[in-house]
C-alpha cells in the first residue's frame, strides 16, 4: 500500500522557540512539543534544559491568530527529589483535560548510567488551571515491564497522543500511544542502543492505564527506522487513524519523521520501504541538518500546524510547518 504523505511547509522563521540563553530554566535545549489550544490561546508545553544539564516542564504561549510568536511562561512542573525516578529530568509532557482537571503525563529519568533504561517511568501531575501543576505520586503510574514482550524491560517514555473515544454504552474510553524503550547501552550499534518500539495502553479515568500492546516495532529492512520507531502522534481522520511517529536508522543515525494509517489504531500499514517518510533532516538549514523528531499536531481548520524539535533532541529548539486541508489520502 502506498501512503500519501502529509506534504509539510517548513517555517522559514524556525525555530520559532530556541534555547534562551539568559534564562534559568531553558538556556541549553526547548525540546518535546505539546501543543493544545485553550480559548484563545495556544499553550506549548515543553520539556526545558538548564545549564546543568537538568530538564524540567516548562510553558509558552500564543495568541492562537500568530502561533509562532512564543511567549516563555516558566517551569510547571519541577525535578522530582533526590533519589526519584524523575530527579534528573522531566521531559515528553502529554496534557489532556479529565473533567475540572488537567493531566500531566511526564516521562522521567533518574541518575543511573544505564541509558534508555533510565528512563524507568510515567509520572502523572495534576492542575485545576493548566498552568500550576502537583504531583500525583513520587512514583510513576506506568512503568515498562508492563508490556507482554517485554516483560523484564525497565524503560518507557511518553513522547505519544492520548485519544478519547465515546463508547456505545455511553462511558469514555482513552488511548494512550507512548514509547516502550527497550535499548541496552551499546556504544557501537544504534540498532541495540537506541531500540524503540511504539505502544498503546488503555484507561476509563486517566489514572490507572492497563491493556499495554506493542502498536510499531523497527523494521530491520528499512534504513530510516532499522533501530527505533518512537513519539507516535495519532488522530482520527473520518474512517481512519493516521500517525505520524519517528524513526532512527542506519541511514542517517538519527531521528526522522514517518508516516503510518491504520483502520483500527492497533494494525498499522507503513507502505513499502521508506516511501511513508514524511519530514527528513534538512542539510540546507543549520537548525535541524541533524535530526527531526518529536511531532505534536494542532488541527487550525483550514490547516494542520505541526511542533517539533531539530539538531541534538532540541539544543536548537523548536520549529513549525503547516499542511493544507484536506490531506492526500493513504
Amino acid at each position: 500500500m502506498k501512503i500519501n504523505v502529509i506534504p509539510w511547509r517548513r517555517n522559514p522563521s524556525n525555530p520559532i522557540l530556541p534555547p534562551g540563553p539568559a534564562s534559568t530554566f531553558d538556556s541549553t535545549r526547548c525540546m518535546n512539543p505539546w501543543a493544545i489550544r485553550v480559548g484563545d490561546e495556544l499553550r506549548l508545553y515543553y520539556s526545558g534544559g538548564d545549564a546543568d544539564g537538568h530538564q524540567r516542564i516548562c510553558l509558552a504561549t500564543a495568541p492562537l491568530d500568530h502561533p509562532t510568536e512564543l511567549t516563555r511562561r516558566g517551569v510547571v512542573l519541577d525535578l522530582g527529589a533526590v533519589g526519584h525516578f524523575d530527579s534528573t529530568w522531566c521531559v515528553l509532557p502529554m496534557v489532556v483535560r479529565f473533567g475540572d482537571r488537567w493531566h500531566l503525563y511526564y516521562s522521567g529519568k533518574d541518575d543511573s548510567p544505564t541509558g534508555l533504561q533510565s528512563f524507568w517511568g510515567i509520572g502523572l501531575a495534576t492542575s485545576e488551571d493548566g498552568l500550576h501543576f502537583d504531583r500525583l505520586s513520587t512514583f510513576p503510574i506506568i512503568t515498562g515491564d508492563q508490556t507482554a514482550q517485554f516483560p523484564n524491560n525497565r524503560g518507557i517514555a511518553g513522547g505519544g497522543t492520548i485519544l478519547q473515544e465515546l463508547r456505545l454504552n455511553g462511558s469514555t474510553h482513552y488511548r494512550m500511544y507512548n514509547t516502550l524503550a527497550t535499548g541496552t547501552p551499546d556504544p557501537n550499534d544504534i540498532r541495540v542502543d537506541q531500540e524503540k518500539h511504539c505502544a498503546v495502553c488503555h484507561s476509563t479515568d486517566g489514572l490507572r492505564w492497563t491493556d499495554h500492546r506493542v502498536v510499531l516495532s523497527p523494521r530491520p529492512d528499512v534504513s530510516t527506522e532499522d533501530a527505533a520507531v518512537a513519539a507516535p502522534w495519532v488522530w482520527r481522520e473520518k474512517d481512519r487513524y493516521r500517525m505520524m511517529y519517528c524513526g532512527i536508522g542506519t541511514r542517517w543515525g538519527f531521528y526522522s519523521m514517518s508516516e503510518a494509517v491504520s483502520v483500527d489504531g492497533y494494525t498499522w500499514d507503513r507502505g513499502e520501504p521508506e516511501t511513508n517518510l514524511s519530514l527528513a533532516p534538512d542539510p540546507q538549514n543549520q537548525w535541524e541538518s541533524q535530526m527531526v523528531e518529536y511531532p505534536s499536531i494542532v488541527d487550525e481548520g483550514h490547516q494542520l500546524r505541526l511542533f517539533y524539535c531539530g539538531n541534538g533532541y532540541g539544543n536548537t529548539g523548536i520549529g513549525t510547518a503547516t499542511a493544507t486541508l484536506p490531506l492526500p489520502g493513504a
